[in-house]
């Protein structure tokens, strides 16, 4: 299996713990501030991110999903209100990401068409082919075995099921790559560390962009695995991008 930068990027240099140990641990610190940091730290924009990565799947209308590295549920919420699918169901390796996610699935009152559960992407706990579509919204970089999650989800997808992926990527327009590196260098730490008292884990998020096989190198990985018609959309002046791929 093919081993990338990125997965021996962690969240804390002096742990022993492997790279999936420390991102759930990290999960876990942070939940509490996870959606505030998210809409804070990119001024909202992640929810039009959000938006345009599931309206890749508007076509396919899909009745059952599954979300992989859920978080707080943000994507699994927004896919029943854009999609409708019939059953959602979203996993994450962070308990305490998936109880915040859970409390907000009640809230919602969308407790009969929306499950979260404890789930590993490298491992998923659903036989073959059974799902329509597979969504994930920057998790693939946590992923320990970045093709063996990738085999995962295809596994569990049903034939012709589509994969969309969103997760960031590095801007190369001279002048805003080196505002972006500035921000998510520097600033973006600096922040984290005084609302979630954890520069550490803004800091990984840096390092994991920056050792993540972006671009045309992330679309190969899915070729190379087994998808096809797979593609990849840059937005926001290339600070994320969208791809896609079908089983």
């Amino acid at each position: 299996m093919t081993k990338f930068d990125h997965d021996s990027v962690v969240p804390y240099q002096d742990s022993a713990l492997a790279k999936k140990d420390q991102v759930a641990e990290m999960f876990n610190r942070i939940a509490f501030r996870y959606d505030f940091m998210n809409r804070f730290l990119s001024a909202g924009i992640d929810r039009g991110w959000r938006k345009k990565a599931l309206k890749r799947l508007s076509a396919d209308k899909p009745k059952i999903l599954l979300d992989v590295a859920t978080g707080t549920g943000d994507i699994a919420i927004m896919a029943y209100e854009l999609l409708k699918p019939e059953r959602i169901i979203g996993i994450d390796i962070s308990e305490k990401m998936l109880e915040i996610g859970k409390a907000k699935v009640l809230k919602c009152g969308l407790e009969q068409h929306i499950q979260l559960q404890s789930g590993d992407s490298e491992a998923i706990n659903f036989p073959d082919d059974s799902f329509d579509a597979v969504t994930v919204a920057f998790g693939v970089r946590n992923f320990e075995h970045l093709e063996q999650g990738l085999k995962e989800i295809k596994r569990v997808l049903r034939p012709a099921g589509k994969l969309v992926i969103l997760e960031f990527s590095k801007p190369k327009i001279a002048g805003i790559t080196q505002l972006y590196n500035w921000y998510v260098g520097l600033v973006a730490p600096q922040m984290a560390a005084f609302v979630s008292k954890d520069k550490k884990a803004y800091q990984y998020l840096n390092k994991s962009v920056q050792g993540f096989p972006e671009g045309k190198a992330f679309v190969d990985i899915l070729n190379n695995v087994g998808f096809r018609n797979t593609s990849c959309k840059k937005l926001s002046l290339g600070i994320c991008s969208i791809y896609c791929g079908v089983k």
